[in-house]
């Protein structure tokens, strides 16, 4: 058996074996395939696909790859929640405590950036201090003594998916079906929580483009659960423009931080209580009615805020202390109504100012990003602010963000924020 025989297999859109999968996954976690045959082998799965054999042999073999999480020590019914990631997305930071306030038990396992969307771990590190390692031992302590703890993915949690996610990200690889389904499964699987519920994003903004192919990666991933007798639901969200108003690092922390304490983005708030009810009711085997009122409950009373930063202390971080960059502000050169946001370009903005990795050895500047002023359906007078840039020696492209903003005379139909639900 040769790399080289098996991507050629592929790139014929030959079915490849589990023996296979399990000697490109395993030979590159130890070095003896190198990053270019690894390119090539993942170039031929986004350019073919994987068949849902291949798709769950591949999630196994990740899976395999390292240790499994045992959270039976948790007392309570564990529920995990995944993004496919999208422009903004910094949803985690308030669902878990706000999930955590009702009582449910939130392990969660987070990544790092993937292309244009940044990681909840990125985030995360944007707050002096906060500490994102953690030994299995000391993260179910956490969850079971103050009900949440949102650390790194560790080297010891599908391995294998950690080392082929940070080269996908630099190599044009992270458009693909069964590569996204397999990856997210795997860590899910691997951290043992017993349901998941995953917000499958849409739009020019997300890793799935249109629905058709997010209700497939949905479909996918509900499959790869059945197979480990995991329940599964998926939330198809649109992401035709970013989520909330903040896109970097420290600046999404703090507008967590404003939506926990009652004054967040309407649509940041209406997915966090959208995915949150289906967690609580999960967990508590309750409806998703009586979840969402408790959830929103939670939000207006500040217990959500109280658990963050009951969270954030546990695990050394300073909630006063998050990195922030100086900002210029941007005015629009055009009055009228915001039709639309390319949430895609300023997501790439976003990564060049230095919020996310070009390559997959660069370190994350914290405190850069764009925050909005506007959304679409908004009316904006000339020279009124579009948005603020947070950088820091970077050069900034001013007409390069304009053209991001595309205005008519007629107030645009919006496209809902919660699509469909898939179980």
């Amino acid at each position: 058996m040769n790399s080289i025989a098996i991507i050629t297999k592929k790139k014929n859109k030959e079915e490849i074996t589990r023996e296979e999968i399990a000697f490109m996954v395993n030979g590159y976690l130890e070095g003896e395939i190198p990053d270019y045959q690894m390119s090539a082998f993942l170039m031929a799965i986004v350019c073919n696909g994987m068949t849902e054999r291949e798709t769950i042999d591949l999630t196994d073999v990740m899976i395999q790859s390292g240790e499994t999480i045992d959270l039976s020590k948790i007392h309570g019914k564990v529920v995990d929640k995944h993004s496919t990631g999208g422009i903004g997305d910094k949803t985690t930071i308030v669902l878990a405590p706000l999930v955590a306030s009702c009582g449910v038990k939130v392990a969660k396992m987070s990544g790092r950036g993937l292309g244009i969307t940044g990681g909840t771990i990125d985030k995360l590190e944007s707050i002096s201090g906060f500490e994102v390692e953690s030994t299995k031992e000391k993260f179910v302590e956490q969850v079971n003594k103050i009900g949440v703890a949102i650390m790194s993915q560790t080297g010891n949690v599908a391995p294998a998916d950690k080392k082929i996610y940070a080269l996908r990200d630099v190599t044009g690889t992270t458009e693909s079906i069964p590569l996204i389904a397999s990856s997210i499964m795997s860590k899910k699987i691997a951290s043992g929580a017993d349901a998941i519920v995953l917000d499958v994003k849409v739009g020019n903004g997300a890793l799935m483009k249109n629905i058709e192919d997010a209700r497939a990666l949905a479909d996918r991933m509900i499959v790869i659960g059945k197979h480990y007798h995991k329940p599964v639901k998926c939330v198809l969200t649109n992401m035709e423009e970013p989520l909330g108003y903040a896109v970097g690092n420290g600046i999404e922390v703090m507008e967590c931080i404003d939506t926990l304490r009652g004054h967040g983005p309407t649509d940041l708030k209406e997915l966090v209580l959208t995915l949150g009810s289906l967690m609580v009711s999960i967990a508590k085997d309750c409806s998703k009615e009586q979840a969402y009122h408790e959830l929103e409950e939670n939000l207006k009373n500040e217990k959500g805020y109280n658990k963050l930063k009951e969270m954030i202390a546990y695990q050394n971080g300073n909630i006063e202390d998050i990195e922030v960059d100086s900002f210029i502000s941007i005015k629009s050169t055009n009055s009228g109504f915001i039709s639309h946001i390319n949430a895609d370009q300023i997501g790439e903005i976003v990564k060049k100012l230095g919020a996310g990795r070009m390559h997959k050895e660069d370190t994350i500047d914290h405190g850069v990003g764009i925050s909005l002023s506007v959304k679409v359906g908004d009316f904006v007078l000339e020279n009124e602010e579009l948005l603020k840039v947070y950088y820091d020696l970077q050069d900034v492209n001013i007409q390069e963000i304009l053209d991001c903003f595309t205005f008519s005379q007629d107030a645009p139909k919006k496209t809902p924020l919660i699509l469909e639900i898939v179980e």
